[in-house]
């Protein structure tokens, strides 16, 4: 095990971040077994993306028959793989959402949604908001502030595009509290419209639905609403981005369903094809349609294995109730972490929709960094794999595949429990 850590260390960049210094063998549903034979639970999900578990049968043999029969198109000629699967993202997708574009990764299907933003209005403005993660090439890259450590030493980036403070109530910008709110991260966005960018010149305002990287935060219901009331109001096309929170993650298929909101433009990455690489820039015809053959393209996007894996995917998540058991199953978990949140201090705010949970650690009221790696690395050594997130690395975040049970959840939480005692 060491020695294949040592020459990866050697050989791949230190720009790519391993999180744990574990070498897997082989997964299995919620489980990953190290090269010794340990077994560890994953509540990673690879980073909310085996959602249906780690090489989960139907998906196997999905890939399997069609590698058999087809790997490459390269856009040379149509295959049927696409298209089926085509046919099932319009029918879970919102309505209204009923084109298309497959990409490789959430970034890509991000630079596609800002490309097509662009050229369906013919502006140029661009509003994200503070915190949000869009991925990690130049353009997504300008719309990314979870973290000043994915922008430094790469500007200029994209000119035109402009932040505003995300609805993060624990951590609020204007210190506000949930009781006395008066929406000012909303009234924010207004001014910035009134002082920087001119609404008849913006093409888009993209955000995350549900925080991802920066830390897990579900926005309060309304904000969503607003936000689609204004893209209304003044020609804007609302992007959401459910890269991560997509494809059953929050208990149901998409994140914007919690808020009754429709976006114009969608990204969809991650747990759409159970560990193999797709995305898909998700829109309404009217404007898709509008896209000039040639205005985007690509070689290895929508690779017919990818697509089965993608289509056995959507089967899966509807014919085994996973978006029910995520809202079951979630319950079950939100109402352990809240009974350890009356226990311990250093646990300031559980949060999160269906099985996209972030537990925030403090000290004293201030961001824990130091904690979260101590207990991180106690539930590793116990057999549970977490990952990070936030600005300050100070949450965590749960995200296990959609098949978890509420006894797997009850024993990961146990030993979490256990590791935040050990951490003092």
């Amino acid at each position: 095990m060491r020695d294949i850590i040592k020459k990866a260390n050697e050989l791949l960049t230190p720009a790519l971040v391993m999180h744990n210094d574990i070498t897997v063998k082989r997964a299995k549903g919620i489980y990953v077994e190290d090269v010794k034979g340990k077994r560890y639970m994953d509540f990673t999900s690879g980073i909310a993306v085996a959602n249906t578990g780690h090489n989960h049968p139907k998906v196997v043999e999905a890939i399997k028959k069609q590698a058999d029969a087809l790997i490459h198109s390269g856009c040379i000629f149509y295959y049927e793989a696409v298209v089926k699967l085509s046919e099932m993202l319009k029918d879970i997708t919102p309505p209204g959402i009923d084109m298309f574009f497959f990409g490789n990764s959430g970034t890509e299907a991000v630079e596609g949604a800002l490309k097509l933003a662009r050229f369906y209005t013919g502006r140029q403005g661009i509003v994200a908001f503070t915190g949000c993660f869009h991925g990690r090439t130049l353009g997504s890259l300008s719309l990314t502030s979870s973290g000043t450590r994915y922008r430094r030493k790469y500007h200029s980036l994209l000119p035109s595009v402009y932040h505003s403070p995300y609805p993060y109530c624990y951590r609020c910008f204007f210190n506000q509290k949930p009781e006395t709110c008066g929406m000012d991260c909303y009234e924010y966005m207004e001014r910035l419209f009134k002082h920087l960018l001119s609404p008849e010149e913006t093409a888009c305002i993209i955000i995350e639905p549900v925080l991802g990287e920066g830390g897990y935060v579900v926005p309060p219901m309304n904000f969503l609403k607003r936000l689609r009331k204004f893209c209304d109001k003044w020609g804007i096309l609302l992007i959401l981005d459910e890269v991560q929170s997509g494809m059953g993650r929050t208990g149901k298929w998409f994140a914007s369903e919690h808020f009754s909101v429709i976006p114009d433009i969608m990204t969809i990455a991650k747990g759409i094809a159970s560990g193999m690489p797709l995305s898909v820039i998700a829109a309404k015809k009217e404007m898709m349609s509008r896209w000039s053959p040639g205005a985007h393209g690509t070689t290895f996007g929508g690779n017919p294995v990818s697509c089965a894996a993608a289509t056995a995917t959507i089967e899966v998540i509807k014919e085994e109730g996973l978006l029910k058991n995520a809202a079951v199953v979630s319950k079950y978990a939100m109402k352990m972490l809240n009974k350890m949140k009356e226990k311990y201090d250093s646990i300031g705010d559980v949060r999160g929709l269906g099985l996209m949970i972030g537990i925030e650690l403090v000290k004293k009221g201030k961001p824990y960094t130091d904690g979260i790696k101590k207990i991180m690395a106690h539930c590793l050594k116990n057999g549970l794999i977490l990952v990070e997130a936030g600005v300050d690395k100070n949450v965590i975040r749960l995200a296990p595949p959609l098949i978890v049970t509420k006894e797997e959840i009850e024993k990961g939480l146990k030993i979490f429990e256990n590791a935040l005692k050990k951490a003092g």
